[in-house]
């Protein structure tokens, strides 16, 4: 997929969550107030954003124990970072390190915390410094293309319609016909269909972001594809491996998956492409091995319900930028 063509795939998916959001909304209003309330339509879903936006970092931070690294602690972290930050004309981003037990990394932040980068503990024990500076790359990506302001918008549009269909055929069960009660069901289950799309939708957007931030770390890292090639392989492989040995562990830091540079709940999908390459004696034939594997219609089909790109395809398109 070109530039262009990710582009207008990005505003086109944004265009329609945007649209579907907004007049169900407005018929939900219509229904339940006898009205059309502009402002009462704008602070429900505005606010409710402004809110999650705001308070996130902190729970990302007591969630994946993230903590910020001076300089004198991690000087090659810090020289990465600023370096790759000055190239993509951002401002230093705080260098956080999370003690969660796989190889992953991301990037968050609000206006009251600021933008914040993060590799995990494990990220810098698995990988070569060449590939924690593709995957920096990646994460600055997002930071310059605002994929956390935009997917923080996106997500919770999904959870309002789920509360209100909730809401609605909760209370169609204690209602009599002529009271509204067969209105509310109706309502309820059109808001859970459009929980559904909209979900499509977002999930689809986030994989098209991850597209962007690695073009971003292609274009900003020497010999950029190919270090994140082989970081991204060797984080699949190592996840996959971990997920074995510590079940208890690393099942309970998916929660905010959707901000990692990989997908821990893909990893055994992922894996199965570079399964024929593990011992491979070079990084680069890890890769290698991945690219010559098949996109089967399985795989396209668990590609919907993903955050992020199918692994070979990732690979793929980053072979196209070299």
């Amino acid at each position: 997929m070109s530039l262009w063509q990710l582009r207008l795939s990005m505003l086109g998916t944004l265009a329609i969550i945007i649209s579907l959001s907004t007049l169900f909304f407005t018929a939900v209003l219509l229904f339940v107030f006898q009205t059309f309330d502009l402002l009462l339509l704008g602070i429900f879903v505005i606010g409710f954003n402004i809110i999650q936006w705001l308070i996130a970092p902190y729970l990302i931070d007591a969630m994946y124990r993230a903590r910020e690294v001076t300089p004198s602690e991690k000087p090659q972290l810090h020289a990465m970072v600023e370096r790759l930050s000055q190239k993509s004309g951002l401002k230093m981003p705080r260098v956080m390190v999370a003690k969660i037990p796989i190889p992953n990394a991301f990037a968050y932040g609000s206006p009251i915390t600021g933008s914040r980068v993060a590799v995990t503990s494990e990220l810098l024990n698995t990988l070569e410094d060449e590939e924690v500076e593709a995957v920096i790359g990646h994460e600055l990506g997002h930071l310059k293309h605002r994929d956390v302001q935009v997917m923080m918008f996106v997500s919770i549009l999904p959870a309002i319609f789920y509360f209100i269909g909730y809401s609605m055929i909760w209370s169609s069960s204690f209602r009599r016909r002529d009271e509204g009660g067969s209105g509310a069901a109706a309502i309820g289950m059109v808001s859970m269909l459009m929980y559904f799309i909209l979900t499509m939708f977002t999930l689809y957007l986030s994989r098209l972001r991850e597209y962007f931030a690695d073009r971003h770390s292609a274009s900003i890292v020497e010999d950029g594809p190919r270090k994140l090639s082989e970081g991204l392989a060797k984080i699949v492989d190592y996840t996959h491996k971990m997920k074995h040995s510590r079940k208890n562990n690393v099942g309970t830091v998916g929660s905010f998956k959707a901000l990692f540079i990989s997908d821990p709940d893909r990893v055994e999908a992922d894996s199965a492409a570079i399964s024929g390459a593990v011992g491979s004696r070079t990084d680069q034939r890890l890769v290698e091995n991945v690219l010559t594997k098949e996109v089967t219609a399985l795989d396209r089909l668990a590609e919907l319900f993903s955050t992020h790109p199918n692994i070979v395809k990732r690979l793929r398109a980053l072979q196209n930028l070299t």
